[in-house]
């Protein structure tokens, strides 16, 4: 031991202690023996002060953090150690980083490390090459006992045997297979979540539903070998394991989580997220065992999951959130390809208006289109309604079958619950009555259980008698008659004050794919490219509102009518006559005076001033009756037999005439020739004559 000098015998000696598991911590004891007498041999060795690090006992050397290893070298930077113990060069470390580290510590400050075989100092040329070949093996070694564990696990993968664990509702066999859980309840509770998820078609939505209606759902507790079945309230990440787990749907899947490797403060760090594509996983039997759902179920669930993350891509649509706006997620931008968003304003917040952001990565890229939602909306609904209409008695008679679903599916989860309840205190009594009535510590304990599992059954039945004791009231004669109108006329249905937005948008997604949607050159129109879910196509096009123009907005044609008829008439003729006419309001109100007042202050239109036609040269019927000594009946039959030039605005409205057209001396003629030709006066005193 030529290599010991007095200097490495003034500093102390450091023994390193490790396993790679906590397996090995437990059961190979004898390891631990060998390496724990590192410490009598630094003694026989000449080092009075022996220091053991143990700290990572049951971490692997392969780069995982160790901080019993990390306190080694700084012991040896700071120059406190004269040498390093340990068994081999495995113990050390199992990576070349870590090794190559130590190496160069020691053989900058000048300390030994000793093993079983020997005492090498990292300073001697021989001796480093003979430690870094130590440690080269050392590595090799676990590369090939990982491999070989990997590949052992995989090959029994690819037969479907390999169980790490096992999910809810299935247990293992002993010739490594897995099937449903006999529990009855616990095949109704997972069939349930299943069946509300497609109600819903959200996981948050079927969280809500079973907290407010206190249905528990069953837990895994205890070791993998032989768990034991717990009952409680559900959480966002069970029922996301629950519907996105393949094993419901009767597949074994291996590999299902991607592993990307990061350095992170010098350090390897392992991330293993989950893959979506099915396609990508390592391993996948499809019918390996019973399953609660089938494949395309499944399937159709991890499409919508995906389609209900909002914000993650602007490929997804988002789940149905609130708002008036039936079209969110549905609509994609036909220049970039992205998702539309929609924006509420005015003074309710309901006024809906879709735009595209555009690549919003980049500041400087402007929103490719925005436009109103209102009438696009009612067109698209109007077209899916149209669609939808043969099949509205259908989904009548099936509204009427599920009435009532919800409180069957909570009462038959709270009879199997009160099984169970019932089961547990009779077990908790046969327990009790078994105890010897002498040992009085026991027999309490026992006592207070029974009664606790008693007291839980008759909550229960509470509960029970609770729910049927008022039953939801059925579907009278008159509401199924109502039903079925609704059913047969879908767009009464669909303008219903009950229905919501949100029942809506479920309908419009389920019909629907998505909307490509684009304006055109002259930005008066919507064009349209309806894609369904079968993998039809409709094509629609829909007028875009101007800029200014809102859904309050008065009819060009109305504006124009009271442009004109202000030039002929006051305030209270025109309302009278747009009244008649069936014109009405922005708002779908009658006119009033003051209502034709305010819209004519909005589009700058002038009042009628008296005795503003005169000044024209205008005249009314009756004055041109007067001035051609004529009826009002003659002047209209010379006005229909196209005599006299005249005009007349809409149904209703005064006949305008040019007084210079009853100077005209056809027109002069045609009159003075049709009162030639009245009936001369009656001698009868008594018969009265009609004024005109």
């Amino acid at each position: 031991m030529t290599k010991i000098s007095a200097d490495h015998l003034a500093r102390s000696a450091v023994v390193y202690v490790r396993q790679s598991s906590v397996d090995q911590v437990v059961h190979n004891l004898e390891s631990q023996r060998r390496q724990y007498g590192l410490e009598a041999r630094a003694r026989a060795l000449g080092w009075s002060e022996v220091e053991v690090i143990d700290d990572d006992l049951g971490k692997s050397g392969g780069g995982i953090a160790r901080r019993g290893f990390e306190r080694l070298l700084a012991l040896i930077c700071e120059g406190r150690v004269g040498a390093v113990f340990s068994i081999e060069a495995s113990r050390l470390a199992r990576n070349g980083r870590d090794w190559h580290t130590l190496l160069e510590f020691c053989g900058l400050v000048g300390t030994l490390i000793v093993d079983e075989d020997g005492v090498y100092d990292s300073r001697s040329i021989n001796d480093r090459l003979l430690l870094g070949m130590k440690g080269t093996m050392s590595e090799l070694e676990l590369s090939v006992i990982r491999q070989r564990s990997v590949e052992a696990v995989k090959q029994k993968a690819r037969r479907g045997e390999h169980f790490t664990t096992v999910a809810i509702g299935y247990v293992k066999t002993k010739d490594d297979r897995i099937e449903k859980n006999p529990d009855v309840r616990v095949h109704e509770a997972l069939d349930l979540v299943f069946r509300k998820f497609v109600e819903l078609q959200s996981i948050r939505q079927v969280l809500l539903w079973l907290t407010q209606e206190k249905i528990a759902l069953p837990f895994a507790v205890g070791g993998s070998s032989d768990p034991k079945i717990e009952w409680r309230t559900p959480s966002y990440t069970t029922l996301n394991h629950m519907l996105t787990n393949p094993v419901y749907a009767g597949a074994y899947a291996f590999g299902r989580r991607g592993v990307r490797t990061t350095i992170e403060n010098g350090r390897r760090k392992v991330k293993r997220n989950p893959q979506r594509d099915w396609k990508a996983w390592d391993v996948l039997l499809r019918d390996h065992h019973e399953g609660y759902i089938s494949w395309d179920e499944f399937v159709r669930n991890q499409r919508l999951i995906a389609d209900n993350a909002n914000g993650k891509s602007y490929l997804g649509r988002g789940a149905v959130r609130r708002g008036e706006a039936l079209l969110p997620g549905l609509l994609r931008c036909a220049r970039c390809g992205r998702r539309l968003y929609v924006q509420y304003s005015g003074r309710g917040g309901d006024t809906q208006r879709y735009v595209c952001r555009g690549d919003f990565n980049k500041a400087a890229v402007a929103a490719c289109l925005g436009f109103g939602g209102m009438r696009l909306d009612r067109m698209v609904a109007r077209e899916v309604l149209e669609r939808l209409q043969p099949l509205g008695v259908e989904a009548a008679l099936n509204a009427m079958k599920t009435q009532g679903a919800e409180q069957s599916e909570k009462l038959r989860q709270l009879q199997r619950s009160l099984e169970q309840a019932q089961y547990e205190a009779n077990r908790a009594y046969r327990q009790y009555d078994a105890v010897d009535p002498d040992n009085r510590h026991v027999a309490s304990e026992l006592e207070r259980r029974w009664n606790e599992r008693i007291q839980a059954a008759r909550a229960i039945e509470r509960e029970i008698e609770g729910l049927t004791s008022s039953p939801s009231p059925g579907l009278s004669a008159g509401d199924r008659k109502a039903l079925l109108k609704l059913g047969d006329d879908l767009i009464r249905a669909w303008q219903r004050p009950g229905v919501t937005s949100e029942i809506k948008k479920k309908i419009l997604r389920t019909v629907l794919s998505e909307i490509v949607v684009d304006v055109d050159q002259d930005n008066e129109h919507l064009d349209l490219v309806i894609h369904w879910q079968g993998g039809d196509h409709t094509r629609l096009k829909v007028k875009k509102n101007r800029v200014g123009v809102t859904r309050w907005t008065t009819d060009t044609e109305v504006v124009d009518l009271v442009r004109v008829l202000a030039r002929q008439m006051p305030d209270y003729a025109i309302a009278a006559l747009l009244n008649r006419s069936g014109k009405t309001t922005a708002h779908g109100a009658s006119w009033t005076r003051t209502s034709v007042c305010s819209l004519r202050r909005t589009r700058e239109i002038a009042p009628y001033r008296e005795g503003e036609r005169r000044d024209r040269g205008e005249l009314s019927l009756i004055e041109a009756a007067e001035m051609l000594d004529v009826s009002p009946s003659t002047i209209r039959r010379m006005i229909i037999e196209g005599r006299l030039p005249a005009e007349h605005l809409c149904k209703g409205s005064t006949w305008i005439i040019k007084q210079s057209d009853l100077t005209q001396p056809d027109v002069r003629q045609d009159a003075s020739r049709r009162r030639s030709r009245r009936s001369p006066p009656s001698c009868d005193a008594n018969q009265k004559c009609l004024e005109f």
